[in-house]
């Protein structure tokens, strides 16, 4: 066994406590070490060391990111933190995953990009929906051509929103960064890159209770995004803070020239999918065939890589262009006009991944 991937841990709320749900297994099998974390908040410090007792408590993150020993890093902080985190830490020469979204400007987006593209490390950016098996089959059955070409997809996240956080409601926080995030990356992994943005985003909820007091609200929580992807394919983002509950809507559906595609449950928590197709004249419902599959699931992607020697499936360059977009959607209900994109979101490249599943059939088929 290859020794097994230093991490250190930078943010330790309850993303992290996620997190740690894929990390434990990864620890008792030898494949990963968590070696310092670090959270300005010293109960969530103590939380995390009773986790893994192995850890030290670090003193800042400049302590985590500067320390030698360490191979991977993960960014689980405030979202206006990120960008600047994850700089330091991939100029050190770690691997990274950071979590969503990459960074909140274009410009830390685009220093984090450049670093990506001279370096051997790894930057691997949630969200992690294009991992899912009900993603990657989905994507599959499309680039088959299964329902036809694609022209209209509509994807829905939302709920009534955190009452923990105040940086959720702050700027650099928001609907769009937290939660729009998911269906912007699973549109693109879809149909590709955007080309053209309008929208109408606004904060509906001026005040809320946060950690028990009231606090003006001063990000959108509560957004309309139309997405052209050229050729005449159209989709839309509905999101916001302001959604109590939706019944048996799809997360996402996907409108063929041949048939359609939906998505049941949200696109981080799959339930299976459901597909019509015109010559087969009935729905055909696929059940979910991972129910456990966990959203964190990027840090099991990060460390396999790792082990494998071989790109990460999520790229910054997507995480980058799914950031412009939802910067290009608060722009455009400012400015009452549609605002086009320049970036592009490089398709998903399941390869490795199918190698690597081929590998494990072969070491564990005795016919062979």
């Amino acid at each position: 066994m290859s020794s097994p991937v230093r991490i250190g841990i930078i943010g330790l709320g309850r993303v992290f406590k996620r997190y740690a749900l894929v990390l434990d297994p990864l620890v008792r099998a030898g494949r990963a070490e968590v070696v310092s974390v670090y959270d300005p908040v010293a109960q969530m410090r103590a939380e995390a060391i009773e986790l893994f007792p192995e850890a030290a408590q670090a003193t800042g993150p400049e302590a985590v990111i500067a320390d030698p020993s360490i191979d991977a890093i993960l960014i689980l902080t405030s979202m206006n933190e990120h960008g600047a985190l994850t700089s330091s830490a991939y100029q050190s020469g770690k691997h990274v995953l950071v979590e969503k979204p990459m960074a909140t400007s274009l410009a830390e987006a685009t220093e984090l990009v450049r670093l990506s593209q001279s370096s051997g490390h790894l930057l691997v950016c949630a969200p992690h929906v294009l991992l899912s098996p009900t993603y990657r089959e989905m994507h599959r059955r499309l680039q088959a051509g299964e329902i036809g070409d694609v022209k209209l997809a509509r994807a829905l996240y939302g709920w009534s929103g955190p009452w923990w956080g105040e940086w959720f409601y702050q700027p650099g926080g928001g609907a769009l960064f937290d939660l729009g995030v998911y269906n912007v990356t699973s549109l693109c992994g879809f149909l590709g890159s955007v080309k053209r943005v309008t929208a109408l985003v606004g904060t509906a909820i001026k005040e809320r209770p946060v950690n028990g007091k009231p606090m003006p609200v001063t990000a959108d929580d509560n957004a309309h995004v139309l997405l052209d992807f050229g050729n005449e394919v159209y989709g839309s983002v509905t999101t916001g803070f302001t959604i109590q509950k939706y019944g048996r809507a799809p997360a996402i559906e996907l409108y063929g020239l041949e048939g359609s595609m939906d998505m049941l449950g949200d696109d981080w928590a799959p339930r299976g999918f459901e597909m019509w197709r015109s010559s087969v004249g009935h729905w055909e419902v696929f059940e979910e065939q991972a129910p456990d599959w966990p959203w964190t699931d990027g840090l099991n992607h990060l460390v396999s890589c790792i082990e494998r020697g071989v790109p990460s499936v999520t790229r910054p360059e997507q995480a980058f262009h799914v950031l412009e977009v939802m910067l290009a959607a608060i722009q455009s209900s400012a400015e009452g006009r549609a605002i086009d994109i320049t970036s592009t979101f490089p398709a998903p490249d399941y390869s490795h991944e199918e190698e690597f599943v081929m590998d494990e059939h072969r070491k564990h088929d005795t016919s062979l």
